[in-house]
């Protein structure tokens, strides 16, 4: 059997966007024989080098509000649970991102992912007290003391800066970000269905 191409997805705990990528991807990439490499990163340390402290929907509310607007018609259209917006946003999602790193290899690694995104925004709950990570983990039948205190340690601590470093040198500047395996960035929830088509082998025109 012919090995099928992977399209890696880089995403944010803390992003809205990216969780409306992670609770679809993995139907869409099954239908175009597709392998998801799925990438947790922090999307804060790439903000700080754009000079932003905070999320630009809550920098430039306008874009927040019509943001938040749009997460609930694309909700919607995917059937997925009406939004509830964590408050404060965006949440804290070290503790989150910590526990995704240290499972990268692990086969809880994605539904750990849906059920931190799902908390957070079809629940409204907090994901950013060590606490709450803990319990997102035990409902999945882990230990989740364990897991995050391995993920805590300095090991760990070390993944996440690598992580974070290699997206900043792969072009990555928002989340969610889909990277092919020759290169070909797309970025954002409405560009999944093109990466795909990209990492298939199937261009637009005359593109290469």
């Amino acid at each position: 059997m012919a090995r099928r191409p992977t399209l890696e997805f880089w995403y944010e705990f803390a992003s809205t966007y990216s969780y409306l990528a992670a609770m679809r991807i993995e139907g869409l990439a099954e239908a175009a024989e597709v392998e998801i490499r799925w990438r947790p990163f922090l999307l804060g340390p790439i903000f700080a080098a754009q000079g932003w402290t905070n999320s630009p929907f809550n920098i430039f509310p306008v874009k927040g509000r019509n943001m938040w607007r749009d997460l609930d018609r694309e909700a919607a259209r995917y059937r997925l649970p009406p939004v509830t917006r964590p408050n404060p946003f965006p949440q804290n999602s070290l503790s989150a991102t910590r526990a995704a790193i240290h499972g990268a290899d692990q086969d809880w690694l994605v539904p750990f992912t849906k059920a931190v995104f799902e908390t957070e925004f079809a629940k409204g709950g907090s994901i950013a007290e060590p606490h709450a990570v803990v319990a997102i983990l035990d409902k999945l039948g882990l230990d989740g003391t364990a897991i995050l205190r391995a993920a805590s340690s300095e090991a760990s601590k070390g993944r996440l800066k690598l992580a974070g470093e290699e997206a900043r040198s792969r072009g990555i500047y928002g989340a969610p970000s889909f990277l092919t395996e020759d290169g070909e960035l797309f970025w954002g929830n409405d560009r999944l269905e093109q990466a795909l088509d990209w990492a298939a082998g199937n261009r637009p025109g005359a593109m290469r």
